[in-house]
């Protein structure tokens, strides 16, 4: 691991120190002050579940206290769930102010790109009839996985996003499968928040979201 000091997102500059991976505890890659995840982004599960295409980017968000990352493990909420199910995801890392743009000024705000498990209580989501609990359902602690790194100078729409369950094979799909991608979702998003550097935005899953139980 090279040694870096300074700001990640202003004026990082490496120092002549590295450490042995063995050597440090990896934390969360940035500290989001907030993550925003999309739902129905997926053009498969759209067409598979026969769901209408959304218009505009549908979002909610995760709080900071369920961040954690590569090797810390998840709590199984016991008592408060019945159905909790891993969602990779690619993540977007803002690298600046970021409010009122368009796609195309969105990719100078985009720093780099992470990958998230944006794991799911199911059951909790759907428990009241009349209030879908997105928040509450996909908040609780340690159900923000995302890293454990940031991957710059990369063309997302290249990309392939790969799940896993014990080694097995559970999700597969290609960035191209999003209905909103990467520019428009910033740009969408911005129109009512507004993004700070470090904030992550999570861009949704596909079909297969795999249960996950403890020992998983």
């Amino acid at each position: 691991v090279r040694v870096y000091e300074g700001d990640m997102f202003t004026d990082a500059h490496p120092t002549d120190r590295t450490l042995a991976l063995s050597e440090v505890v990896l934390a969360t890659p940035c500290q989001p002050g907030k993550m925003v995840a999309l739902w129905n982004n997926s053009r498969i599960q759209i067409e598979k579940l026969k769901r209408d295409t959304p218009k505009e980017v549908l979002w909610f968000l995760k709080p900071p206290s369920c961040f954690i990352t590569h090797g810390q493990p998840i709590v199984y909420p016991t008592g408060h769930t019945e159905r909790v199910v891993l969602e990779g995801e690619l993540g977007i890392v803002i690298g600046r102010k970021c409010k009122s743009v368009t796609p195309e000024e969105a990719r100078e705000c985009i720093f780099g790109y992470t990958v998230i498990n944006d794991v799911t209580s199911q059951d909790v989501v759907k428990r009241d009839p009349t209030f879908p609990q997105y928040d509450r359902g996909k908040g609780f602690d340690t159900f923000g996985v995302f890293g454990p790194v940031i991957v710059t100078g990369v063309d997302p729409m290249g990309l392939v996003m790969r799940s896993y369950v014990n080694g097995d094979l559970c999700q597969e799909f290609p960035v191209t499968d999003y209905v909103f991608n990467p520019y428009q979702t910033v740009a969408e998003i911005a129109k009512t928040l507004t993004l700070q550097p470090g904030d992550v935005i999570c861009m949704g899953t596909t079909l297969n979201a795999a249960p996950i139980v403890p020992g998983d």
